[in-house]
């Protein structure tokens, strides 16, 4: 079995499907990408036995087969090269019962001990149940949106992935470690009602490869598996099993105290006084009075303190409640707007963040961060 390949475009392809493989995998074939040649059309799958990426390209060869190569040493040695043809044949290994890949350039000769390609593990059966399509771009923003928010605690698995809940008249997207809440909600995306939950490994992948594209991506999904279909790339993942938290019922309905504020220059302020916040709890306190916000951070252990004000506008009652620096960073961080909102009830409630501007008509969204009690 012999083909020839772009350097380059080898390398992209290896990038595409190299993010799900373990360097330590219960099952040393899963360390391997499995090669599929079917004349000049070559297909290369990477699995961790839970999440399967396959991607495609184009070659020259008149020849089909399969091979299984060691992930890292090969993608490590692709890497080496800058744009030119790579010859790649598979032949007998003369020194035991193997086979070796040997990979020419224009002028030297490398050879790679390949496994048993018959040890690959065959993919599921794969009978879907439902589908829906959604534009890369939407899908890729989404992602942008929930991913950071989504739980690392694997005693409550549901919440370590994404929500995908979709309806008639509205899709979101939607993730929760319990100490804050993202919901990204679209009015264009609709389908019929049906919903899952993503694992956030697979997700963080895709959504680099989804960013830069305006193709559509098809998702077909049964009671337990979800295969997202993407030019010439598939992905087929595992889902979490499980109902997701009723989120809709921790969000404040009533929120009479609206901060409107510069989301950079607020941004900025809490980086700073996070600095001399209290390393366990991570508090910052938001007094509101008037126009003015007044922010305060302090470690009483090593008498570290922070006190600022900064301008705002400000409707409601005087309140004094305390957030995660840590939670608000990350979350001003993923938005994009310049001005936002911040709606509040009482200090024991949850804060609403929501952008004032960079936002589509049809897009929606709201993040929530729960207070911390106590200085």
């Amino acid at each position: 079995m012999k083909f020839i390949v772009s350097s380059g475009d080898l390398q992209k392809a290896l990038q595409t499907v190299s993010g799900v493989i373990l360097s330590s995998q219960s099952r040393p074939i899963l360390e391997n990408y499995l090669f599929d040649l079917d004349q000049n059309q070559l297909q290369i799958t990477a699995s961790d036995g839970e999440t399967t990426l396959i991607t495609g390209l184009e070659v020259k060869s008149d020849d089909t087969g399969r091979f299984a190569v060691p992930a890292k040493i090969f993608q490590d040695f692709v890497k080496t090269y800058g744009e030119q043809p790579l010859t790649l044949s598979v032949k007998d290994n003369e020194e035991s019962s193997g086979s070796l890949l040997e990979i020419l350039d224009e002028k030297d000769n490398f050879a790679v001990a390949l496994d048993n390609a018959e040890d690959y593990p065959e993919l599921s059966e794969f009978d879907a149940g439902q589908k829906v399509v959604i534009p890369a771009g939407v899908l890729s923003e989404a992602l942008n949106n929930t991913l950071f928010a989504t739980s690392n605690d694997s005693l409550r698995p549901v919440m370590t992935g994404v929500l995908f809940q979709f309806s008639e008249s509205e899709t979101n997207f939607v993730s929760t470690d319990s100490h804050r809440l993202v919901v990204y909600k679209r009015t264009d995306l609709v389908a019929e009602p049906m919903e899952f939950i993503m694992p956030k490994k697979p997700l963080g992948i895709f959504r680099s490869i989804l960013s830069n594209s305006a193709e559509d991506v098809t998702i077909e999904f049964s009671a337990n598996m979800a295969k997202f279909t993407f030019g010439k790339n598939t992905w087929i993942c595992r889902l979490i099993d499980g109902k997701y938290p009723n989120y809709s019922a921790v969000i404040p309905k009533e929120n009479p105290n609206i901060l409107t504020i510069n989301r950079p220059l607020l941004l900025q302020a809490i980086r700073r006084a996070s600095i001399m916040s209290n390393k366990s709890t991570n508090q910052v306190r938001f007094k509101l009075s008037g126009n003015i916000l007044h922010l305060h951070a302090e470690d009483t252990e090593y008498a570290n303190k922070a006190d600022m004000q900064i301008p705002c506008d400000y409707n409601g009652e005087d309140i004094n409640i305390g957030f995660s620096s840590k939670f608000l960073t990350e979350m001003l961080s993923v938005l994009a707007s310049d001005d936002i909102t911040i709606k509040m009830s009482m200090p024991t409630r949850p804060g609403i963040i929501e952008p004032i501007d960079g936002l589509e008509e049809h897009e929606h969204l709201l993040m929530l961060s729960m207070p911390v009690i106590g200085m």
